[in-house]
Order: structure tokens, then sequence, then C-alpha cells
């Protein structure tokens, strides 16, 4: 997106199961290092809620971006145990969860406060966002719940001892 002083790029890392975002990034350059800080936002939050990254449990998946296909990202999802998956080229449909959360923080938030005037004033508006669409947006695809509500029935779910009977 414009503003007034450069144009800024925003990632977002969501997990597929919640639609939780879990982590993003702002920068002004579409290099990299901006796609491996959302990442980093996405593991140490996995880390803060007591839901470490387990190697082999996680996909990665982008568009096909040169900073989504970089060596340097490769390597770093490899060294968490995470997989790389790229879509298609040209194929919305292909990245249809990230095509419709970007769809909606552009229409939500970044559409409706124009003009930006600084990547800082675009970093701050995406913070409250993000803690909005986790916190306090229902989201129809999970039921209508909020994503920190959903993550959290289902891990209560997975600690609940098993009741088995005997006859």
């Amino acid at each position: 997106m414009k503003t007034w002083s450069a144009v800024v790029c925003v990632a977002f890392v969501v997990d597929t199961f919640s639609r939780r975002i879990v982590g993003w990034s702002a920068a002004t350059v579409k290099e990299t290092v901006f796609v491996l800080d959302a990442l980093e936002m996405a593991v140490w939050q996995r880390d803060r809620d007591q839901r470490p990254v387990k190697p082999g449990e996680l996909i990665h998946h982008s568009d096909a971006g040169s900073q989504y296909t970089s060596f340097k990202l490769a390597e770093h999802l490899e060294t968490a145990g995470i997989a790389a998956s790229i879509g298609s080229v040209g194929d919305a449909y292909d990245n249809a969860l990230m095509e419709s959360t970007v769809g909606l923080y552009k229409a939500e938030l970044i559409k409706p406060r124009r003009p930006w005037k600084t990547l800082s004033q675009v970093e701050l508006a995406t913070a409250e966002w993000v803690d909005w669409y986790n916190h306090r947006r229902l989201h129809g695809e999970i039921g209508h719940v909020l994503p920190v509500e959903y993550e959290a029935n289902y891990y209560t779910e997975l600690t609940k001892p098993q009741v088995t009977s005997t006859i």
C-alpha cells in the first residue's frame, strides 16, 4: 500500500486450522527479511502460547513471490523443520486463505483509514487490527467463533481424559 513516505508491504502467517494470524510483518522493501520476521513472530507466538513448533508438523504455504522462493527462507524453514509449499504462479485460488485474509485486511483497515503517512502508522494499526481479528472478530469458516477461542477449544478437547467403558 502507498504511504506518504514509501510503499509498505505486509506479510501475514495464518494458521489454516484456526484462521488465527500468528505472525505478521510490515516493511518498505519486499525482501526475504520481512517474510522471515513474520515467520519468527509466528514461531515466537506459538512458544508463548506453550504450543511450540515441532519439526515435521508444519507446512509454510506461500505464493511464488521472490521473497518466498529465496534460499534464505528455504534454509530457515528447513532448520525449523517446517515444510515449504509454494503455490502455482498466477493462481489466486491456490492461496485462497491468504488472499481472503489480505482482502479483509485491506477492506476493514487499509482502505477506510487512508491516507497512510508512515510505515510506523501502518505497523501500529496492523497490530491493533490483528488483535481484533484474532480476539474479537467472529469467523464463519470455523463456526462463528473467534480464532483464539477455536484453538482453545481444540486444545481443551485434546487434553480431556478419554473415557472408556467396559462391559
